[in-house]
Protein backbone atom coordinates (compact mmCIF):
# COMPACT_ATOMS: atom_id res chain seq x y z
CA UNK A 1 0.00 0.00 0.00
CA UNK A 2 3.01 1.86 0.55
CA UNK A 3 4.44 1.94 -2.73
CA UNK A 4 1.29 1.90 -4.83
CA UNK A 5 3.31 1.43 -8.38
CA UNK A 6 4.72 -2.00 -7.30
CA UNK A 7 8.29 -2.86 -6.38
CA UNK A 8 10.13 -3.98 -9.83
CA UNK A 9 13.62 -3.78 -10.12
CA UNK A 10 15.39 -1.47 -13.04
CA UNK A 11 16.31 -2.75 -16.34
CA UNK A 12 19.26 -2.35 -18.57
CA UNK A 13 16.81 -2.04 -21.80
CA UNK A 14 14.43 0.55 -20.73
CA UNK A 15 17.44 2.40 -19.19
CA UNK A 16 19.46 2.20 -22.01
CA UNK A 17 16.77 3.75 -23.96
CA UNK A 18 16.21 6.70 -21.79
CA UNK A 19 19.56 7.60 -21.89
CA UNK A 20 19.20 7.71 -25.64
CA UNK A 21 15.63 9.26 -26.25
CA UNK A 22 16.10 11.61 -22.90
CA UNK A 23 18.66 12.72 -22.05
CA UNK A 24 17.06 16.10 -20.83
CA UNK A 25 15.19 13.58 -17.99
CA UNK A 26 16.80 14.15 -14.27
CA UNK A 27 19.45 11.22 -13.65
CA UNK A 28 21.04 11.10 -16.73
CA UNK A 29 24.38 10.74 -15.30
CA UNK A 30 23.57 8.13 -13.16
CA UNK A 31 21.50 6.09 -15.74
CA UNK A 32 24.71 5.90 -17.66
CA UNK A 33 26.29 4.88 -14.49
CA UNK A 34 23.68 2.05 -13.72
CA UNK A 35 24.61 0.71 -17.45
CA UNK A 36 29.07 1.23 -17.04
CA UNK A 37 28.05 -0.88 -14.16
CA UNK A 38 25.48 -3.60 -15.06
CA UNK A 39 28.06 -4.76 -18.01
CA UNK A 40 28.99 -8.24 -18.08
CA UNK A 41 32.84 -9.20 -17.76
CA UNK A 42 32.76 -10.35 -21.62
CA UNK A 43 30.92 -7.15 -22.68
CA UNK A 44 27.91 -7.72 -22.88
CA UNK A 45 24.56 -7.15 -20.55
CA UNK A 46 21.97 -9.61 -19.10
CA UNK A 47 21.31 -13.37 -18.63
CA UNK A 48 22.95 -16.72 -20.75
CA UNK A 49 21.04 -18.29 -23.45
CA UNK A 50 19.89 -15.43 -25.77
CA UNK A 51 18.18 -13.09 -22.87
CA UNK A 52 21.28 -10.77 -23.20
CA UNK A 53 21.02 -9.71 -26.82
CA UNK A 54 18.59 -7.07 -25.94
CA UNK A 55 20.00 -5.33 -23.54
CA UNK A 56 23.21 -5.37 -25.22
CA UNK A 57 22.15 -3.91 -27.92
CA UNK A 58 20.33 -0.92 -25.63
CA UNK A 59 23.08 -0.47 -23.82
CA UNK A 60 25.65 -0.33 -25.81
CA UNK A 61 23.74 2.31 -28.55
CA UNK A 62 22.46 4.57 -25.49
CA UNK A 63 26.63 4.64 -24.60
CA UNK A 64 27.21 5.49 -27.79
CA UNK A 65 24.63 8.37 -28.09
CA UNK A 66 25.76 9.12 -24.31
CA UNK A 67 29.69 9.63 -25.79
CA UNK A 68 28.56 12.21 -28.58
CA UNK A 69 27.67 14.82 -25.91
CA UNK A 70 30.30 14.15 -23.23
CA UNK A 71 33.16 15.69 -22.35
CA UNK A 72 36.68 14.55 -21.60
CA UNK A 73 37.72 10.79 -19.84
CA UNK A 74 34.52 9.86 -18.43
CA UNK A 75 34.03 9.71 -22.93
CA UNK A 76 36.64 7.37 -23.63
CA UNK A 77 35.25 5.07 -20.83
CA UNK A 78 31.40 5.30 -22.56
CA UNK A 79 33.37 4.69 -26.27
CA UNK A 80 35.36 1.72 -24.49
CA UNK A 81 32.28 -0.23 -22.95
CA UNK A 82 30.64 0.33 -26.21
CA UNK A 83 33.08 -0.82 -28.62
CA UNK A 84 33.12 -4.16 -25.93
CA UNK A 85 29.49 -4.12 -26.59
CA UNK A 86 29.52 -4.02 -29.93
CA UNK A 87 32.06 -7.03 -29.49
CA UNK A 88 29.77 -9.14 -27.62
CA UNK A 89 26.80 -8.33 -29.76
CA UNK A 90 28.74 -9.85 -33.10
CA UNK A 91 29.24 -12.82 -30.95
CA UNK A 92 25.69 -13.46 -29.76
CA UNK A 93 24.67 -12.81 -33.77
CA UNK A 94 27.53 -14.83 -34.96
CA UNK A 95 26.26 -17.64 -33.38
CA UNK A 96 22.88 -17.09 -32.51
CA UNK A 97 21.25 -19.11 -29.55
CA UNK A 98 17.33 -19.68 -29.95
CA UNK A 99 16.43 -16.47 -28.84
CA UNK A 100 13.56 -16.38 -26.20
CA UNK A 101 9.80 -15.76 -26.45
CA UNK A 102 10.17 -12.34 -24.45
CA UNK A 103 7.52 -9.35 -25.19
CA UNK A 104 7.91 -7.46 -28.91
CA UNK A 105 11.85 -8.86 -29.29
CA UNK A 106 10.58 -9.27 -33.18
CA UNK A 107 10.41 -5.27 -33.39
CA UNK A 108 13.14 -4.42 -30.60
CA UNK A 109 15.85 -6.33 -32.01
CA UNK A 110 15.52 -4.36 -35.87
CA UNK A 111 14.81 -1.13 -34.30
CA UNK A 112 18.02 -1.70 -31.79
CA UNK A 113 20.08 -2.77 -34.94
CA UNK A 114 18.68 0.14 -37.22
CA UNK A 115 19.61 2.67 -34.34
CA UNK A 116 23.04 1.27 -34.34
CA UNK A 117 23.80 1.53 -38.14
CA UNK A 118 22.95 5.33 -37.88
CA UNK A 119 26.18 5.20 -35.26
CA UNK A 120 28.15 3.77 -38.03
CA UNK A 121 27.73 0.11 -37.02
CA UNK A 122 27.54 -1.93 -40.47
CA UNK A 123 28.00 -4.97 -42.04
CA UNK A 124 28.68 -6.91 -38.94
CA UNK A 125 25.69 -6.87 -36.91
CA UNK A 126 22.63 -9.24 -38.82
CA UNK A 127 19.22 -9.51 -38.04
CA UNK A 128 18.84 -13.11 -36.16
CA UNK A 129 17.10 -15.88 -38.17
CA UNK A 130 13.94 -15.65 -38.77
CA UNK A 131 13.91 -12.09 -38.34
CA UNK A 132 12.85 -9.59 -41.08
CA UNK A 133 11.82 -6.47 -39.49
CA UNK A 134 8.35 -6.25 -41.34
CA UNK A 135 5.90 -6.32 -38.35
CA UNK A 136 8.54 -3.44 -37.45
CA UNK A 137 7.48 -1.94 -40.84
CA UNK A 138 3.95 -2.61 -40.19
CA UNK A 139 3.22 -1.24 -36.73
CA UNK A 140 5.24 1.93 -38.31
CA UNK A 141 2.71 2.09 -41.19
CA UNK A 142 -0.35 1.44 -38.43
CA UNK A 143 0.43 4.56 -36.76
CA UNK A 144 1.10 6.52 -39.62
CA UNK A 145 -1.94 6.10 -41.03
CA UNK A 146 -3.62 7.74 -37.59
CA UNK A 147 -5.49 4.43 -36.43
CA UNK A 148 -5.03 4.12 -32.97
CA UNK A 149 -2.68 1.00 -32.29
CA UNK A 150 -3.70 -2.51 -30.22
CA UNK A 151 -2.82 -1.32 -26.64
CA UNK A 152 -0.28 -4.06 -26.54
CA UNK A 153 1.73 -1.93 -28.47
CA UNK A 154 1.17 1.05 -26.45
CA UNK A 155 4.25 -0.62 -24.27
CA UNK A 156 6.71 -0.13 -27.00
CA UNK A 157 6.20 2.15 -28.81
CA UNK A 158 9.53 3.55 -28.34
CA UNK A 159 10.43 1.28 -31.39
CA UNK A 160 8.09 2.96 -33.34
CA UNK A 161 9.93 6.40 -34.95
CA UNK A 162 9.51 10.01 -34.12
CA UNK A 163 7.19 10.31 -37.13
CA UNK A 164 4.80 7.46 -36.64
CA UNK A 165 4.38 8.23 -33.21
CA UNK A 166 3.63 12.21 -34.17
CA UNK A 167 0.61 10.70 -36.34
CA UNK A 168 -0.39 7.80 -33.71
CA UNK A 169 -2.54 10.74 -31.55
CA UNK A 170 -1.08 8.60 -28.48
CA UNK A 171 -2.44 10.27 -25.18
CA UNK A 172 -0.87 9.14 -21.33
CA UNK A 173 -3.01 7.71 -18.80
CA UNK A 174 -4.24 9.89 -16.25
CA UNK A 175 -1.09 9.36 -14.27
CA UNK A 176 0.98 10.14 -16.69
CA UNK A 177 2.30 6.80 -18.27
CA UNK A 178 2.12 5.55 -21.63
CA UNK A 179 1.79 1.61 -21.90
CA UNK A 180 3.62 1.60 -18.33
CA UNK A 181 6.79 2.31 -20.25
CA UNK A 182 8.86 4.98 -19.11
CA UNK A 183 11.01 4.22 -22.67
CA UNK A 184 7.85 4.68 -24.58
CA UNK A 185 6.20 7.37 -22.33
CA UNK A 186 9.24 8.96 -23.43
CA UNK A 187 9.36 8.58 -27.08
CA UNK A 188 6.31 10.22 -27.25
CA UNK A 189 6.87 13.34 -25.31
CA UNK A 190 7.38 15.57 -28.78
CA UNK A 191 4.40 14.17 -30.50
CA UNK A 192 1.95 15.44 -27.11
CA UNK A 193 0.28 18.58 -26.52
CA UNK A 194 1.68 20.77 -23.41
CA UNK A 195 -0.69 19.58 -20.77
CA UNK A 196 -0.33 15.95 -21.47
CA UNK A 197 3.31 16.22 -22.17
CA UNK A 198 3.59 17.88 -18.80
CA UNK A 199 1.67 14.92 -17.11
CA UNK A 200 4.45 12.65 -18.73
CA UNK A 201 7.51 14.45 -17.60
CA UNK A 202 6.26 14.17 -14.16
CA UNK A 203 5.39 10.97 -14.48
CA UNK A 204 9.27 10.24 -15.88
CA UNK A 205 10.86 12.22 -12.89
CA UNK A 206 8.96 10.74 -10.74
CA UNK A 207 10.03 6.83 -11.39
CA UNK A 208 13.69 8.25 -11.95
CA UNK A 209 13.94 9.79 -8.66
CA UNK A 210 12.20 6.94 -7.04
CA UNK A 211 15.29 4.66 -8.88
CA UNK A 212 17.89 7.29 -8.44
CA UNK A 213 18.32 7.33 -12.10
CA UNK A 214 17.57 3.71 -13.72
CA UNK A 215 14.53 2.83 -14.68
CA UNK A 216 12.58 -0.08 -14.75
CA UNK A 217 10.62 -1.98 -17.67
CA UNK A 218 6.84 -1.71 -16.76
CA UNK A 219 5.67 0.42 -14.30
CA UNK A 220 3.12 0.41 -12.48
CA UNK A 221 2.27 -2.69 -11.74
CA UNK A 222 -0.36 -2.27 -9.41
CA UNK A 223 -3.02 -5.43 -9.72
CA UNK A 224 -0.09 -7.54 -10.76
CA UNK A 225 1.90 -7.16 -7.61
CA UNK A 226 -1.33 -7.17 -5.32
CA UNK A 227 -2.80 -10.21 -7.01
CA UNK A 228 0.51 -12.28 -6.97
CA UNK A 229 1.32 -11.43 -3.29
CA UNK A 230 -1.85 -11.67 -1.82
CA UNK A 231 -1.93 -15.78 -3.66
CA UNK A 232 1.41 -16.54 -2.60
CA UNK A 233 1.17 -16.00 0.77
CA UNK A 234 -2.91 -16.86 1.54
CA UNK A 235 -2.29 -20.01 -0.41
CA UNK A 236 0.70 -21.18 1.63
CA UNK A 237 -1.36 -20.45 4.76
CA UNK A 238 0.92 -17.67 5.94
CA UNK A 239 -1.06 -15.51 8.59
CA UNK A 240 -1.24 -11.92 7.25
CA UNK A 241 -4.55 -9.16 7.69
CA UNK A 242 -4.97 -7.70 4.57
CA UNK A 243 -5.62 -4.00 4.70
CA UNK A 244 -9.19 -4.10 3.37
CA UNK A 245 -8.86 -1.01 1.01
CA UNK A 246 -6.30 -3.35 -1.10
CA UNK A 247 -9.06 -5.75 -0.81
CA UNK A 248 -11.88 -3.50 -2.33
CA UNK A 249 -9.18 -1.75 -4.90
CA UNK A 250 -9.11 -5.23 -6.32
CA UNK A 251 -12.06 -6.00 -6.82
CA UNK A 252 -12.87 -2.86 -8.06
CA UNK A 253 -9.77 -3.28 -10.47
CA UNK A 254 -11.76 -5.84 -12.17
CA UNK A 255 -14.23 -5.42 -14.82
CA UNK A 256 -16.24 -6.98 -17.79
CA UNK A 257 -13.47 -7.37 -19.98
CA UNK A 258 -10.72 -8.09 -16.89
CA UNK A 259 -8.21 -6.44 -15.78
CA UNK A 260 -4.71 -5.73 -16.12
CA UNK A 261 -1.18 -5.51 -14.66
CA UNK A 262 -1.36 -1.53 -14.00
CA UNK A 263 -2.34 1.59 -15.34
CA UNK A 264 -1.11 1.64 -19.42
CA UNK A 265 -1.40 -2.27 -20.34
CA UNK A 266 -4.35 -3.69 -21.84
CA UNK A 267 -6.46 -6.40 -19.50
CA UNK A 268 -4.86 -9.73 -19.66
CA UNK A 269 -6.35 -13.39 -18.13
CA UNK A 270 -3.29 -14.35 -16.15
CA UNK A 271 -3.50 -10.69 -14.06
CA UNK A 272 -7.28 -10.82 -14.09
CA UNK A 273 -7.30 -14.56 -13.29
CA UNK A 274 -4.56 -13.98 -10.06
CA UNK A 275 -7.05 -11.31 -8.81
CA UNK A 276 -9.96 -13.36 -8.96
CA UNK A 277 -8.40 -16.39 -7.21
CA UNK A 278 -7.03 -13.93 -4.32
CA UNK A 279 -10.59 -12.28 -4.05
CA UNK A 280 -11.77 -15.92 -3.42
CA UNK A 281 -9.59 -16.76 -1.49
CA UNK A 282 -9.81 -14.34 0.69
CA UNK A 283 -13.67 -14.18 1.42
CA UNK A 284 -14.40 -11.86 -1.79
CA UNK A 285 -15.65 -14.32 -4.44
CA UNK A 286 -15.91 -12.45 -7.51
CA UNK A 287 -17.79 -14.18 -10.91
CA UNK A 288 -15.21 -15.16 -13.32
CA UNK A 289 -17.02 -14.25 -16.24
CA UNK A 290 -14.93 -12.11 -17.27
CA UNK A 291 -11.80 -14.58 -18.20
CA UNK A 292 -14.47 -15.80 -21.52
CA UNK A 293 -13.12 -13.72 -23.38
CA UNK A 294 -10.41 -15.06 -23.37
CA UNK A 295 -11.33 -18.28 -24.31
CA UNK A 296 -9.90 -19.59 -27.51
CA UNK A 297 -12.12 -23.10 -27.74
CA UNK A 298 -8.66 -24.91 -26.57
CA UNK A 299 -6.96 -22.87 -23.99
CA UNK A 300 -7.19 -19.29 -22.38
CA UNK A 301 -4.97 -16.78 -24.04
CA UNK A 302 -2.96 -14.19 -22.42
CA UNK A 303 -4.63 -11.35 -24.70
CA UNK A 304 -6.31 -11.24 -27.67
CA UNK A 305 -4.19 -11.59 -30.23
CA UNK A 306 -1.27 -13.74 -28.86
CA UNK A 307 1.27 -15.33 -30.84
CA UNK A 308 1.86 -18.49 -28.75
CA UNK A 309 0.55 -19.46 -25.54
CA UNK A 310 1.09 -19.91 -21.96
CA UNK A 311 0.75 -22.57 -19.81
CA UNK A 312 1.29 -20.54 -16.42
CA UNK A 313 -1.56 -18.19 -17.33
CA UNK A 314 -3.76 -21.23 -18.07
CA UNK A 315 -2.98 -22.70 -14.62
CA UNK A 316 -3.74 -19.43 -13.13
CA UNK A 317 -7.26 -19.49 -15.03
CA UNK A 318 -8.16 -23.12 -13.44
CA UNK A 319 -6.81 -21.53 -10.07
CA UNK A 320 -9.37 -19.09 -10.57
CA UNK A 321 -12.45 -20.80 -11.78
CA UNK A 322 -11.49 -23.82 -8.84
CA UNK A 323 -12.13 -21.13 -6.29
CA UNK A 324 -14.81 -19.64 -7.08
CA UNK A 325 -16.69 -23.24 -7.55
CA UNK A 326 -15.26 -23.78 -4.14
CA UNK A 327 -16.56 -20.70 -2.77
CA UNK A 328 -20.13 -20.75 -4.84
CA UNK A 329 -20.71 -24.50 -5.35
CA UNK A 330 -23.57 -23.55 -7.38
CA UNK A 331 -21.74 -22.58 -9.73
CA UNK A 332 -20.11 -25.77 -10.96
CA UNK A 333 -21.91 -26.76 -13.94
CA UNK A 334 -20.71 -23.32 -15.74
CA UNK A 335 -17.00 -23.68 -14.77
CA UNK A 336 -16.60 -27.61 -14.43
CA UNK A 337 -16.15 -28.19 -18.04
CA UNK A 338 -13.77 -25.36 -18.65
CA UNK A 339 -11.58 -26.57 -15.66
CA UNK A 340 -11.44 -30.28 -16.82
CA UNK A 341 -10.54 -29.17 -20.40
CA UNK A 342 -7.83 -26.19 -19.05
CA UNK A 343 -6.43 -29.24 -16.88
CA UNK A 344 -6.28 -31.66 -19.53
CA UNK A 345 -4.52 -28.73 -21.97
CA UNK A 346 -1.79 -28.42 -18.98
CA UNK A 347 -1.30 -32.04 -18.42
CA UNK A 348 -0.87 -32.43 -22.63
CA UNK A 349 1.81 -29.50 -22.39
CA UNK A 350 3.68 -31.04 -19.47
CA UNK A 351 8.00 -32.36 -20.51
CA UNK A 352 9.26 -36.06 -20.82
CA UNK A 353 10.78 -35.06 -17.96
CA UNK A 354 8.28 -34.06 -15.45
CA UNK A 355 8.62 -30.18 -16.08
CA UNK A 356 6.50 -27.18 -17.50
CA UNK A 357 7.95 -24.64 -19.24
CA UNK A 358 6.70 -20.89 -19.85
CA UNK A 359 6.80 -17.90 -22.11
CA UNK A 360 6.42 -15.17 -19.60
CA UNK A 361 9.52 -16.33 -16.96
CA UNK A 362 12.57 -18.24 -17.66
CA UNK A 363 12.76 -20.80 -15.00
CA UNK A 364 11.33 -23.62 -15.63
CA UNK A 365 10.78 -23.66 -11.47
CA UNK A 366 7.85 -21.25 -11.91
CA UNK A 367 5.88 -22.87 -14.48
CA UNK A 368 6.33 -26.08 -12.95
CA UNK A 369 4.91 -24.83 -9.63
CA UNK A 370 2.04 -23.11 -11.61
CA UNK A 371 0.87 -26.44 -13.15
CA UNK A 372 1.32 -28.35 -9.89
CA UNK A 373 -0.64 -26.07 -7.99
CA UNK A 374 -3.12 -25.87 -10.13
CA UNK A 375 -3.97 -29.32 -11.26
CA UNK A 376 -3.11 -30.44 -7.70
CA UNK A 377 -5.66 -28.87 -6.03
CA UNK A 378 -8.61 -28.21 -8.68
CA UNK A 379 -7.43 -30.87 -11.56
CA UNK A 380 -8.52 -33.92 -9.65
CA UNK A 381 -7.25 -36.98 -9.09
CA UNK A 382 -6.50 -38.03 -12.70
CA UNK A 383 -3.66 -35.52 -12.89
CA UNK A 384 -1.82 -37.28 -9.76
CA UNK A 385 0.40 -38.62 -12.11
CA UNK A 386 1.92 -35.68 -13.98
CA UNK A 387 2.33 -34.23 -10.03
CA UNK A 388 4.52 -36.82 -9.03
CA UNK A 389 6.25 -37.27 -12.28
CA UNK A 390 6.70 -32.89 -11.64
CA UNK A 391 8.56 -33.92 -8.12
CA UNK A 392 10.35 -36.61 -9.46
CA UNK A 393 11.99 -34.31 -11.83
CA UNK A 394 12.59 -31.55 -8.54
CA UNK A 395 13.89 -34.20 -6.78
CA UNK A 396 16.43 -35.19 -9.85
CA UNK A 397 17.37 -31.02 -10.34
CA UNK A 398 18.05 -30.18 -6.53
CA UNK A 399 22.20 -28.98 -6.37
CA UNK A 400 24.21 -30.17 -3.71
CA UNK A 401 23.55 -27.14 -1.79
CA UNK A 402 20.08 -27.59 -1.38
CA UNK A 403 18.91 -24.73 -4.21
CA UNK A 404 17.60 -24.64 -7.48
CA UNK A 405 17.98 -22.66 -10.36
CA UNK A 406 18.40 -22.98 -14.01
CA UNK A 407 21.92 -20.98 -14.16
CA UNK A 408 22.74 -21.12 -10.52
CA UNK A 409 21.03 -21.98 -7.20
CA UNK A 410 18.78 -19.04 -6.30
CA UNK A 411 15.98 -18.42 -3.11
CA UNK A 412 13.42 -17.37 -6.10
CA UNK A 413 13.68 -20.77 -7.87
CA UNK A 414 14.34 -23.02 -4.49
CA UNK A 415 10.90 -21.06 -3.22
CA UNK A 416 9.27 -22.01 -6.01
CA UNK A 417 10.47 -26.18 -5.97
CA UNK A 418 10.27 -26.15 -2.28
CA UNK A 419 6.41 -25.33 -2.69
CA UNK A 420 6.15 -27.71 -5.85
CA UNK A 421 7.12 -30.24 -3.47
CA UNK A 422 4.89 -29.59 -0.50
CA UNK A 423 1.80 -28.28 -1.66
CA UNK A 424 -1.11 -29.12 -4.28
CA UNK A 425 -2.00 -32.42 -5.39
CA UNK A 426 -0.70 -35.57 -3.31
CA UNK A 427 0.40 -35.97 0.23
CA UNK A 428 4.23 -35.79 0.02
CA UNK A 429 6.10 -38.58 0.31
CA UNK A 430 9.34 -38.78 2.40
CA UNK A 431 11.68 -37.89 -0.06
CA UNK A 432 9.95 -35.23 -1.16
CA UNK A 433 9.84 -34.11 2.47
CA UNK A 434 13.66 -34.62 2.89
CA UNK A 435 14.22 -32.22 -0.66
CA UNK A 436 12.51 -29.58 0.79
CA UNK A 437 13.75 -29.83 4.32
CA UNK A 438 17.05 -29.38 2.24
CA UNK A 439 15.27 -26.43 0.10
CA UNK A 440 14.18 -24.49 3.67
CA UNK A 441 18.12 -24.69 4.95
CA UNK A 442 19.41 -22.81 2.06
CA UNK A 443 16.58 -20.57 2.15
CA UNK A 444 17.20 -19.91 5.74
CA UNK A 445 21.19 -19.79 4.89
CA UNK A 446 20.84 -17.40 1.99
CA UNK A 447 22.45 -13.59 3.57
CA UNK A 448 20.76 -11.53 1.35
CA UNK A 449 16.78 -12.30 0.81
CA UNK A 450 16.74 -9.17 -1.38
CA UNK A 451 18.82 -10.13 -3.79
CA UNK A 452 16.85 -11.57 -7.00
CA UNK A 453 18.17 -12.06 -10.15
CA UNK A 454 15.58 -11.17 -12.97
CA UNK A 455 14.02 -14.28 -14.23
CA UNK A 456 10.31 -12.73 -15.53
CA UNK A 457 9.94 -11.98 -18.95
CA UNK A 458 9.59 -8.77 -20.20
CA UNK A 459 10.58 -6.56 -22.92
CA UNK A 460 14.02 -7.91 -21.35
CA UNK A 461 14.32 -9.95 -17.79
CA UNK A 462 12.77 -8.21 -14.65
CA UNK A 463 12.10 -8.70 -10.76
CA UNK A 464 9.15 -8.03 -9.51
CA UNK A 465 10.42 -7.98 -5.88
CA UNK A 466 7.83 -7.97 -3.72
CA UNK A 467 6.10 -11.03 -5.08
CA UNK A 468 9.04 -12.67 -5.12
CA UNK A 469 9.30 -11.82 -1.31
CA UNK A 470 5.90 -13.35 -1.01
CA UNK A 471 6.90 -16.59 -2.98
CA UNK A 472 9.89 -17.03 -0.60
CA UNK A 473 8.02 -16.38 2.38
CA UNK A 474 5.06 -19.01 1.34
CA UNK A 475 7.97 -21.45 1.01
CA UNK A 476 9.59 -21.01 4.36
CA UNK A 477 5.79 -21.53 6.06
CA UNK A 478 4.66 -24.36 3.46
CA UNK A 479 7.67 -26.15 4.94
CA UNK A 480 7.66 -25.32 8.93
CA UNK A 481 5.23 -28.00 9.81
CA UNK A 482 7.72 -30.80 8.40
CA UNK A 483 10.34 -29.26 10.29
CA UNK A 484 8.34 -29.83 13.54
CA UNK A 485 7.26 -33.22 12.36
CA UNK A 486 10.87 -34.30 12.04
CA UNK A 487 11.95 -32.73 15.52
Amino acid sequence: MAKPWGSVSPSVYETGRLVTIAPWLVGHRERVAYLLAEQNGDGSWGAPDGYGLVPTLSATEALLSAAAGWDGGDRQALESAARAGLDAARRLLGEPPELPDTPAIELIVPHLLALLAEHGVTGTLPLPPGMDGRRLGQIRQLLRSGIEPPQKVMHVLEVAGSAAVRAGGVRPTSIGTIGASPAATAACMDALPPDAADSARRHLEAVAKRYGGPVPVGLPITVFERGWVLSWLARAGVPVEVPPEMLADLRAAVGPDGTSAGAGLPPDADTTSVALYALALLGMPCEPESLKAFDTGTHFCTWQGEDGFSVSVNAHVLDAFGQYVRARPAAAGTYRPLMARVARWLAGRQGRDGSWTDRWHASPFYATLSCVLALGEFGGPEHAGAIRAAREWLMATQRADGSWGRWAGMPEESAYAVQALLLGGPEPDERCVEAARRGYAFLTRVVDLSDYPPLWHDKDLYTPLAIVKAAVLAALHAAEPYLQRRI
